[in-house]
């Protein structure tokens, strides 16, 4: 489908990955959550290169020069995110030497070079660099005997320059700074907040790394590489093994971009292009030092002042006073009504995980069913289906080992599951399993009794501290029908199930949510209450842009809340004048999904895991699921009219421009969408 109108989406990504910059500079965010959305902005681009742009210098080598969507070539499309991507790491770099450095300072935290080191702190770093870090350096030459290196994947380099002082002739080597060891090097055993970047230590020491040998020259680069898995399942016999075999080959995988110091002689930077095969619009020049997702450990210093307020979840309110340790009270808290969750303001921990261990040792549990996307290294849901298997119960674990980033861990995890027992699925052909679900069947003196989860994260306890999210605790017979003829999908054959309270993709949730934008569009004409409001994280289907551009024309009023890409294209005379597009950004990361639809005044709510995206639409397992209860429909409500406020701190979208919203109509200034959240569950207590 082709469409005027529609942002590519990748500078939209891009221009989600400014917004987290502009926290970054913005004044009024504490010091070291500003080096901490420093360090976000980074580490998202790596991922942005080792797989988006990846995909792009793919079709390039492959000879691709259709045009896309949005009317950009892959040749086209490379160069203005080369244009995007280098400016705004520019802003990166001038944001943390001009602004945060300097106020650091001011706080005693410091970042120095080696002339800057008093005579104790030299003799420090000194003893420490020949007890822990000379001897796990490995020089590597190159000279007709030794061939250029291979550089791993988003690893610090120094490059040095040696002469021989005999023959006068110039070699390149490579020492690779380890990452096993910390970035930033304190200067004192205990309580210096002052810091050596790692990379200096070792260039100050390059003469004991190449004795007789005279140090012409040394800087640091860094190359990202495609992190991207090819799968072709259709010609697997064994997925696990498949993954497994990707894993190993995926760190060789070709490289997409070179960072490298500035002020390099244009020489050296020529040979390490050639030698790593990296066009010019792939290299980026940017001031020492590299790589600032390091700036994550400066991040975690103890000091309170300059963080976000602390904060602790509080307990579900339908769970708090319910002795959680006690299983028939636990699941009764769930009979009683249907529990919506928020996080991280209510607890994961203390609502998810509990209702999963609490099911692992109840006796009268017979069988669970979960999936998982991704979860925590040390995760208490893997132990307590393992507990549960050990225990004799029906135990079913539907793994997604396709999680981008998250494979090898998944891996680990399958393996561990199936020696406990665990029924280890990986959903459907062709389709990575999303949704987030679990199933618990209970033996009561009534007979069997089902209950359920559903939530628009992962079982996650460590991420669900910082992600917002939702989810719903339920034993409404219909919800739980649901989730097992969806189970019964995922781990068998049941291509033709039917849900009532449920939109599955790819059967019907596409269909599901453009046959309520039609039904919006329909009352609009007819004088009846219209609407559309939904909270995401992406939208970048053409379908629903489409969609949504038809119901603006129709006269329907369209807000949405988007958190990452937006392809809409809002406020365009004639095609969108009916749609506003804001984001929210800051302390946690907007997550979950809400739709809401007007309905004629017969109001419908969902929530659950899918974005409007053709993958989790067409290639994902996804699902979203009705909200019935009146109070928690408020709640959702509560929820997307804070973040459309135009008292909330937020990003309004015009056209393909963001801007920061500064006060409201009335010069007022704005409110902080998450600590207004923070306190309203803290007064709910």
């Amino acid at each position: 489908m082709k469409i005027q109108h529609i942002t590519d989406r990748e500078l939209s990504w891009l221009s989600f990955n400014q917004r987290v910059l502009e926290l970054a500079e913005d004044q009024s965010v504490p010091l070291l959550e500003r080096v901490r959305f420093l360090a976000i902005f980074s580490s998202n681009l790596d991922e942005f290169y080792m797989v988006r742009v990846a995909t792009a210098l793919s079709k390039i080598e492959n000879n691709v020069t259709a045009v896309n969507y949005a009317g950009f070539t892959p040749k086209e499309l490379l160069k203005e995110i080369s244009k995007r991507t280098n400016s705004l790491m520019a802003r990166q770099s001038r944001v943390f030497h001009e602004e945060i450095e300097p106020l650091l300072k001011k706080e005693g935290i410091e970042f120095l070079h080696w002339d800057q080191l008093n005579e104790t702190e030299r003799g420090y770093v000194t003893k420490l660099f020949a007890d822990r870090i000379f001897p796990v350096l490995t020089p590597l030459a190159v000279d007709p005997s030794h061939p250029f290196p291979y550089i791993s994947g988003l690893s610090l380099n120094l490059a040095v320059i040696v002469k021989n002082p005999t023959t006068h002739e110039e070699f390149f080597a490579r020492v690779k700074v380890p990452e096993i060891l910390p970035r930033f090097i304190a200067t004192a055993k205990t309580g210096s907040t002052r810091f050596l970047p790692l990379e200096d230590l070792i260039a100050i020491h390059l003469q004991e790394l190449f004795p007789g040998m005279i140090i012409e020259d040394h800087y640091t680069f860094r190359v990202t590489r495609n992190q991207d898995i090819d799968l072709d399942e259709d010609e697997t016999e064994d997925i696990l093994v498949s993954i497994e075999q990707e894993l190993a080959r995926r760190r060789f995988g070709p490289p997409v971009r070179l960072e490298i110091e500035s002020e390099v002689d244009e020489k050296l930077v020529n040979k390490l292009s050639e030698e790593l095969a990296i066009n010019d619009e792939n290299v980026v020049h940017i001031s020492a030092p590299l790589d600032l997702t390091s700036l994550n450990r400066i991040a975690d210093l103890d000091f309170p002042h300059l963080k976000f307020e602390g904060f602790r979840s509080r307990t579900a309110k339908a769970l708090s006073q319910v002795d959680q340790e006690d299983p028939d009270l636990f699941f009764s808290a769930i009979r009683q009504g249907e529990i919506l969750l928020h996080h991280p303001y209510e607890s994961f921990t203390s609502s998810v995980v509990q209702f999963l261990q609490v099911a692992a040792e109840d006796p009268h549990v017979l069988a669970i069913k979960q999936t998982l996307y991704r979860t925590s290294g040390d995760s208490p849901i893997i132990e307590a289906l393992i507990e549960a298997a050990e225990a004799g119960k029906q135990v079913l674990a539907v793994i997604e080992i396709r999680a981008r980033f998250d494979e090898q861990a998944n891996v680990r995890w399958a393996r561990k599951l199936e020696a406990a027992g665990v029924h280890v699925v990986y959903g459907l052909m062709g389709l990575k399993t999303h949704a987030k679900l679990s199933l618990v069947i209970r033996d009561e003196p009534h007979g069997l009794r089902r209950y359920c989860h559903l939530g628009t994260g992962n079982y996650n306890p460590k991420t669900a501290r910082m992600y917002e999210d939702l989810g719903i605790l339920s034993a409404d017979p219909e919800l739980t029908e649901d989730l097992t003829k969806l189970f019964n999908q995922l781990s068998g054959f049941a291509p033709q199930s039917t849900y009532s309270r449920l939109l599955v993709a790819p059967s019907t949730l596409r269909s599901g949510i453009i046959e309520r934008i039609d039904r919006e569009i329909t009352n609009q004409k007819a004088g009846k209450p219209a609407g559309i409001q939904f909270k995401l994280n992406s939208i970048l289907d053409e379908g629903f842009v489409a969609k949504l551009y038809e119901a603006s024309q129709a006269g329907v009023k369209i807000e949405l809340l988007v958190r990452g890409i937006c392809a809409v294209q809002p406020g365009i005379k004639g095609v969108s004048e009916n749609i506003t597009v804001n984001s929210v950004l800051g302390r946690f990361l907007e997550h979950s999904r809400i739709f809401h639809f007007t309905n004629g005044g017969d109001n419908e709510y969902w929530i659950g895991s899918a974005d409007l995206m053709g993958r989790n639409l067409d290639r994902r397992v996804e699902s979203l699921v009705r909200i019935d209860k009146k109070d928690h429909q408020n709640r959702l409500q509560e929820i997307i009219d804070l973040g459309i406020s135009e008292n909330a701190s937020s990003w309004q979208l015009k056209g393909t421009e963001w801007t920061r919203k500064s006060k409201n109509n009335r010069g007022e200034a704005l409110l902080d969408v998450h600590e207004v959240l923070i306190n309203q569950y803290s007064k709910e207590r």
